[in-house]
C-alpha cells in the first residue's frame, strides 16, 4: 500500500480542527499522536534492520522476521501511519465526555476504530480522508482497536501482530513523555495536589513486582494510575523502545516527585532504584 503522507496529515488537521482547540485535552492528545507517528516509524525502522531480536516484553514470534520480504520504507510508512490514527477516538472522546477515563465514558479505541472505519455521530467513516488504498484497513483498524488493551489477544497472525506491538511501544514511551510535560489536571483529571497526596493500594504495587503493567480495575488511587503509566516499561517489546525510554529519561522523573506521604515516597524511591537496577543489568543503562 503507497501512503501519501501529506495527504495523512491534511486529513488529521482537518480531523482534529473540529475540535475545540482552546480544550488542553484536544491540544494534548494532538500533540502526542504526532509524537507516536514519529517514534512508530523509528522503532520500525530498528527493528527491521536490527539483527538483535525483541526486547524483555516481546512476543518472539512477532519479531522483525514479521517484516521480512517486506520493503522497508512502506513498512515505516505503515507504521507512522497507524501513530497518526490511533487515538482518533480520543477527540470525540474528550468533547462527548469530558474525559480520557474510559471507564467513565467509552474505550477511546473502539471509538476509533468506529470514527474511521463506521462513521460516528452521523459522520461518514473518515479512512478515506487518510488513505486512498483500502488493501491494508484490517491491519489498520485491528491495530487502532487494539492498541489501549491489556493484553493482545492470541490469535493475530504474526505481521498484525509486529505492527501492533510497535504502536503501542510507541504510544506507551510517549505516554510516559505525557506525564512529565503536561499539567497532571489535563491527564488525570485531578489537581497535583490529590497525587502528591496520595498512597499506593496494595494491588497496584504488587503487580509493579511482578513486573506487569497494571489493570485498570487494580487502581484504587491517583498514585496508581501514575504507577500503571510507569509499569508501561515493562511491557515494551522492542530494543529501540526501552533505548527511547531511557534516552528520554521521563520514566525516573514520574517517580521521583515530591511526594507527601512517607510511605508513598519510600515505595516510590525502591522502584526507582529496581527499574534503574533492572534496565542496567538488560544493557539499557549504565550501571550506578
Amino acid at each position: 500500500m503507497e501512503i501519501d503522507r501529506e495527504r495523512a496529515r491534511a486529513a488529521f488537521d482537518a480531523y482534529v480542527g473540529g475540535f475545540d482547540a482552546g480544550d488542553p485535552k484536544i491540544s494534548l492528545k494532538a500533540e502526542h499522536t504526532l509524537r507516536v507517528a514519529q517514534l512508530a516509524e523509528k522503532i520500525a525502522r530498528s527493528e527491521l534492520r536490527s539483527e538483535a531480536g525483541a526486547g524483555p516484553g516481546a512476543d518472539p514470534e512477532a519479531s522483525a522476521d514479521a517484516g521480512r520480504g517486506a520493503d522497508p520504507e512502506a513498512s515505516a510508512d505503515l507504521a507512522w501511519l497507524l501513530g497518526l490514527l490511533h487515538d482518533v477516538g480520543r477527540f470525540v472522546q474528550v468533547r462527548t465526555w469530558g474525559t480520557f477515563d474510559d471507564s467513565r465514558s467509552a474505550s477511546h479505541a473502539d471509538l476509533g476504530a468506529r470514527v474511521l472505519f463506521e462513521g460516528f455521530a452521523g459522520a461518514p467513516p473518515a479512512i478515506r480522508d487518510f488513505v486512498e488504498d483500502p488493501s491494508e484497513d484490517d491491519l489498520l483498524r485491528t491495530a487502532v482497536a487494539l492498541h489501549s488493551s491489556w493484553h493482545l489477544p492470541p490469535r493475530l497472525d504474526e505481521r498484525t501482530r509486529f505492527f501492533c506491538q510497535v504502536l503501542r511501544d510507541a504510544d506507551k514511551v510517549d505516554i510516559l513523555e505525557v506525564n512529565c510535560v503536561r499539567p497532571v489536571e489535563d491527564i488525570y483529571g485531578i489537581s497535583e495536589r490529590d497525587l502528591l497526596g496520595s498512597e499506593l493500594s496494595e494491588e497496584s504495587k504488587a503487580w509493579f513486582w511482578r513486573h506487569s503493567t497494571i489493570p485498570r480495575a487494580a487502581r484504587h488511587h491517583p498514585a496508581d494510575v501514575l504507577l500503571g503509566h510507569v509499569c508501561f516499561v515493562w511491557d515494551l517489546c522492542y530494543p529501540e523502545s526501552l533505548r527511547e525510554t531511557v534516552r528520554q529519561g521521563h520514566l525516573f522523573r514520574m517517580v521521583e516527585r515530591p511526594w507527601e506521604r512517607p510511605d508513598t515516597a519510600r515505595e516510590f524511591a525502591r522502584m526507582d532504584a529496581h527499574l534503574r537496577s533492572w534496565l542496567a543489568a538488560a544493557g539499557y543503562l549504565a550501571a550506578e
